[in-house]
């Protein structure tokens, strides 16, 4: 049982430290997890909670995964650890079974899991959890009591300055689509498959085409053949992204922006209601070096004309504002506002407004500027 019990204690451990470490490491992305939740559960009241619990939840998993490890107070800890588990076992119950949110972001966006495979892995977690709490009076530390939770108010503690720090700067470990060095045009992007299915007007069979690898050009075969319906597989299309840009007049512009040759700044705010102004001020004086430099800067926001027109009072005149889906922004950059360059479709850096360069120091980092 020694033997057991301990398997249990480092496999639990390890996986409360990573989940808990991926989470906090991006404690606004877990936020958002946490408001999808609230909004599938008619509880949108509760959105204003949702950072803090963000990164209470996360330092609290990692310290008990910590404490598990170093085997620190199980008796103690065994309690809110059956408890999370029985909480999260039951949710992801029924998130299997309704799919209120369609990822439940256990592991952040380091690992994605579907529902039915994040509540398996719960099962197996609850049953080790169950042996550790079982065999909890028979587990002791090596240090005293004292020394115990000394060690797990500092491993709380520093947890918690940890992820507030990630939240106000950007994460450290950066798991999203468009971290620093993707290339957003891949070399070999492939071509989406096109088939045409058509039905014989005497034998009513129906055949399925590979376009245009069907015999359009025989005069036999159109007459005896018309055409049913087509489908689209792009299966092998690999997409570098996902964001589509729009002027105000629904015209797109994406393609102008991601492929533009040479260095194109992108500044993503997914809501100006909710933006720094001390943010976009800065952006704006950064925008007059830029631009004086005949490099791109454009604002791209989820907000609507009527906004923009209101906020945009004391900015640059010239700085354009260009319609994104916020969700696609939330994903680019965890910062509002967030600043991004890209060269060639290359991301070569992202700041959070708080970190924002000055272009001095970028024309030194980036000498061809």
């Amino acid at each position: 049982m020694f033997n057991l019990r301990n398997i249990s204690r480092i496999l639990v451990a390890l996986v409360f430290i990573f989940s808990g470490f991926v989470k906090g490491v991006d404690p606004l992305g877990t936020a958002y997890r946490i408001e999808d939740y609230f909004i599938a559960y008619g509880m949108d009241w509760a959105n204003p909670m949702s950072l803090f619990l963000s990164i209470f939840l996360c330092t609290l998993e990692f310290t008990l995964g910590v404490s598990l490890l170093l085997n620190l107070r199980i008796k103690l800890i065994s309690w809110p650890l059956l408890l999370m588990m029985i909480f999260f076992t039951i949710l992801t119950f029924f998130d299997a079974i309704y799919d209120p949110v369609p990822d439940c972001g256990c592991f952040g966006d380091a690992l994605k899991l579907t529902n039915w495979e994040t509540f398996y892995k719960n099962i197996v977690l609850i049953i080790l959890v169950g042996i550790i709490f079982f065999y909890r009076k028979k587990s002791h530390s090596m240090f005293l009591p004292r020394i115990d939770h000394i060690a797990i108010a500092v491993i709380f503690t520093g947890f918690a300055i940890f992820s507030v720090y990630q939240y106000r700067h950007l994460p450290l470990i950066d798991f999203l689509g468009w971290k620093k060095g993707t290339d957003l045009l891949p070399d070999n992007p492939g071509k989406a498959k096109i088939y045409l299915t058509y039905r014989n007007k005497i034998t009513r069979e129906e055949k399925e085409y590979l376009s245009p690898d069907y015999p359009w050009n025989d005069s036999t075969w159109v007459a005896q053949w018309e055409f049913m319906d087509q489908r689209i597989d792009d299966s092998g299309v690999i997409k570098g992204h996902s964001l589509q840009i729009f002027n105000y007049e629904g015209n797109d512009y994406t393609e102008t922006f991601i492929n533009h040759p040479g260095y194109q700044f992108l500044v993503a705010s997914y809501s100006l209601k909710d933006a720094s102004r001390k943010g976009f001020e800065k952006i704006d004086k950064l925008f007059g070096d830029i631009s004086s430099d005949g490099h791109s800067l454009i604002v791209l926001t989820g907000s609507l004309l009527e906004e923009i027109e209101s906020y945009r009072q004391g900015l640059h005149p010239d700085l354009e504002f260009y319609q994104a889906d916020d969700i696609e922004l939330k994903m680019m950059i965890r910062a509002n506002p967030g600043l991004m360059l890209l060269k060639d479709g290359v991301v070569l850096g992202k700041w959070h407004y708080r970190d924002l360069p000055d272009y001095q120091d970028l024309k030194k980092e980036f000498p061809d500027m």
